[in-house]
């Protein structure tokens, strides 16, 4: 199955008020596994920056004074996503500024091409019911190292999502490119960033172990020896 992992960065809130994307970032997941393959552009969104927008992102009008405009990477976009299933957190508000861009070019919207659309934002509501739901939320949550997020940046906000997303679907733990697969590209507002720190994997303590132990027999007791978490038990069966 493939996945493409999708954010973007834009002027304002509101595509309706004639705000625009000025960031795309897509990296691809296959059978739950990156490939190494992604598409990363900034874009000349060919007005003003808010302030408090740029605030967030860090990205400046005269950073982008020489980028593309969105009609000159449409086709290569279209082309990377097309067939792809499509995870983004908070899926309204990026596929609302794709599609406005689209519109512009009299291009179809994208959730005509792409193989549905997974909004990790609702799944994390589901999840989680009344809790922080944020990308630096869900990123401790899971105990994914986001340290390097002072700002938000499409690109980076993608890989910190692939892994919230397998860890909220109770995947893989960590995002392993396979030795002949491309680097993870690095890149920002200002053209570098760092490496991350690889996942932190915490193993349980013997009490942790003791105390799940004493919950799986209190379940066990409860349902009548039906708790299948326990070594040797079978649903239905008699203690």
């Amino acid at each position: 199955m493939r996945q493409i992992v999708l954010d973007t960065e834009t002027t304002g809130l509101d595509p309706r008020h004639g705000h625009r994307i000025i960031e795309v970032a897509c990296i691809e997941m296959e059978n739950r596994r990156l490939t190494g393959r992604h598409l990363h552009k900034y874009v000349n969104p060919e007005r003003e920056i808010d302030e408090g927008a740029q605030a967030v992102h860090g990205i400046s009008l005269e950073f982008l004074a020489d980028k593309p405009k969105f009609a000159d990477i449409a086709d290569e976009f279209l082309e990377f996503i097309n067939g792809a299933e499509l995870v983004i957190h908070n899926a309204p508000f990026d596929l609302g500024f794709l599609n406005a861009e689209l519109s512009r070019l009299d291009r179809v919207p994208v959730e005509t091409i792409c193989n549905g659309v997974t909004d990790t934002l609702r799944m994390a509501k589901d999840l989680h019911p009344g809790k922080r739901n944020s990308l630096d939320a869900l990123c401790e949550r899971y105990e994914i190292d986001n340290s390097q997020r002072t700002l938000h940046g499409a690109l980076l906000d993608t890989e910190l999502l692939a892994e919230v997303f397998l860890a909220m679907t109770r995947g893989q733990n960590t995002l392993m490119i396979e030795p002949d697969a491309a680097p993870r590209a690095q890149a920002g507002a200002g053209g570098r960033r760092g490496e991350r720190k690889p996942l932190l994997v915490r193993r349980p303590t013997d009490d942790e172990l003791a105390d799940h132990q004493r919950v799986l027999a209190a379940i066990d007791k409860e349902t009548k020896g039906a708790c299948i978490w326990l070594a040797g038990a079978h649903p239905g069966s008699a203690s």
